[in-house]
């Protein structure tokens, strides 16, 4: 069975560990996350600190924009876009990697304590009773603080979520979203 995690898209293209897992992974993205990669790529901010990381991590981002913009991916991510919170079918990028994108809308329910891409990721987790992958320390600790009912792993715990992490059915969600 396949480990599913709500992710950004940029951490996908920024941490190349998360394209060798284990064990198969499906990595769930709102697509919101999917068109922030457009504006990183075209952005004059770095992404990363180092300026070779930064020339490297923009080079797998357009990669990544590349692999969605695929006219049989695309035309999966289309379908999903014609109503709120469906999930395209799977896009495969090799035998143990695939990406699922939803359309998830917020809906405002935290919207004062956490941005609109936070904010998509943890309802898309809660909707889809799948745990968050984040490499960010601050959300993960408003995650805790605000008592959001989601399962979330730091990125250096992923071989051990993708290993031990719980099953989809082992997730107990919140569905009246």
């Amino acid at each position: 069975m396949r480990r599913r995690f709500v992710i950004e898209a940029v951490m996908v293209a920024t941490y190349g560990q998360l394209l060798v897992p284990s064990r198969p992974v499906d990595f769930v993205l709102p697509y919101s996350t999917i068109m922030e990669l457009y504006d990183m790529k075209d952005g004059s901010e770095p992404v990363m600190d180092d300026p070779e990381d930064d020339k490297h991590v923009k080079g797998k981002i357009q990669e990544l924009i590349g692999f969605f913009e695929d006219p049989f991916n695309r035309k999966k991510i289309e379908r999903a876009l014609q109503m709120p919170w469906r999930e395209s079918s799977p896009l495969l990028l090799n035998d143990t990697v695939q990406f699922t994108v939803v359309h998830a809308v917020d809906n405002a329910q935290y919207g004062e304590y956490f941005d609109p891409i936070e904010t998509e990721l943890l309802l898309t987790s809660m909707k889809l009773g799948v745990p968050l992958l984040s490499d960010q320390f601050e959300f993960q600790d408003k995650l805790l603080e605000a008592e959001v009912p989601v399962q979330v792993y730091d990125i250096e715990d992923y071989e051990f979520a993708v290993e031990q992490g719980i099953e989809a059915s082992d997730f107990e969600s919140t569905r009246d979203l």
